[in-house]
């Protein structure tokens, strides 16, 4: 799909940027997924109030749609062991090209050219029969490895693949395969094919979603694998030359016509996450503000001023400073102008006051 949510205001990435304390950057999940702090920010009354997550039940009314994104996260990092020099060598898997073909992340990337070869390393540093062979750099700096192995790839990434935290997240390796196997994955996630979790879904327990359906909420799921990119800085002079990062997603018939049939009825859809919002507005915006069964890539990027046809309510964390993902929420807290980007850094002081954490392990908020 084609880029949307393009206009003529000057902004750069400069004007969404904001003082953070690097102590607010969360390193570890809560100890309870529900039990993280929920910022609400009502946009029509610009009013704050303080919860916590477990309490997002009663902020929802039983007429509510409340939609996620249930991609799962891969273990897209890899070691490896140079061929011939034994030299350790950092694999991130970025996008499947063809069978066990990637375009991937490589650390060193200067020392190793087309042709050479890398051993994929087990979980204690040895090597394994995984094989991979440097075919070619694009100008981005990614490498697209051709991988040997018995089978398909994904099939050994359980065996020898790490969680791909963020590189904000720096702790000792034997935490992060303890824990975040299991931290950094939705509860609910089904389709295997993300490099980073879609964050905002971390918060939410088998229990949660239950008391939601309970309440007579409908809970329904689009699939987008969220890629790389999604970190990728805005390097343009202006936020209208960016070009963003294409994602996979799919949007099913029955998703499609449940949300149709709420925005008929004038019924709130609440999006749980940036990744959900990318979805149904690029569908929408392609189909006169309706919802069709839909597969394939998007590229969309949102910033102020932006239109949304489909969602009335978000749910999402703190997003870094100059991110694509807060001028997404910018865009969001003053649907069609451009005082939101003042309200959501104003906002996000509040939060930096109070002392919020910030980012994919931190806390979230809940934009209505």
């Amino acid at each position: 799909m084609g880029k949307i949510g393009q206009n003529n205001h000057a902004w750069s990435a400069a004007d969404f940027d904001y003082p953070l304390p690097a102590s607010l950057i969360a390193q570890t999940p809560a100890l309870r997924r529900d039990q993280s702090r929920l910022l609400v920010l009502d946009r029509a009354t610009q009013q704050i109030s303080h919860r916590t997550f477990c309490d997002l039940p009663e902020l929802l009314r039983p007429s509510d749609v409340l939609v996620l994104n249930d991609t799962r996260v891969i273990p897209a990092r890899l070691r490896g062991l140079r061929s011939g020099t034994g030299g350790k060598t950092e694999i991130f898997l970025l996008r499947e090209e063809t069978e066990n073909c990637w375009w991937t992340l490589l650390r060193p990337a200067k020392r190793i050219r087309p042709g050479d070869q890398i051993e994929i390393a087990s979980a204690t540093g040895r090597p394994t029969a995984v094989r991979a062979t440097l075919l070619q750099k694009n100008d981005e700096g990614h490498c697209l490895l051709q991988f040997a192995c018995a089978g398909n790839l994904r099939a050994h990434l359980q065996r020898l693949g790490e969680v791909p935290l963020p590189p904000y997240i720096q702790r000792p390796a034997s935490f992060r395969q303890r824990t975040d196997r299991t931290r950094y994955q939705t509860v609910y996630a089904a389709h295997p094919g993300s490099v980073a979790a879609p964050t905002a879904g971390l918060h939410f327990t088998p229990t949660l979603l239950r008391t939601l359906a309970d309440r007579g909420v409908t809970l329904c799921f689009i699939t987008l694998h969220v890629g790389y990119g999604t970190f990728a800085p805005v390097k343009t002079g202006t936020l209208a030359e960016h070009r963003m990062h294409t994602e996979q997603f799919s949007l099913s018939a029955q998703t499609a016509e449940i949300i149709n049939r709420a925005k008929q009825d004038n019924r709130r859809v609440l999006a749980v996450g940036t990744t959900t919002v990318r979805v149904l507005e690029s569908v929408a915006r392609q189909n006169k503000g309706q919802l069709v069964p839909a597969e394939g890539q998007t590229d969309i990027f949102i910033f102020p001023p932006h239109r949304f046809h489909v969602v009335d309510g978000l749910v999402t964390n703190f997003h870094l400073p100059q991110s694509t993902l807060l001028m997404l929420a910018s865009a969001f807290a003053q649907p069609g102008g451009i005082a939101g980007r003042d309200l959501m850094l104003h906002t996000y002081a509040e939060a930096v006051r109070q002392r919020y954490r910030f980012f994919s392990y931190g806390d979230a908020m809940f934009i209505l």
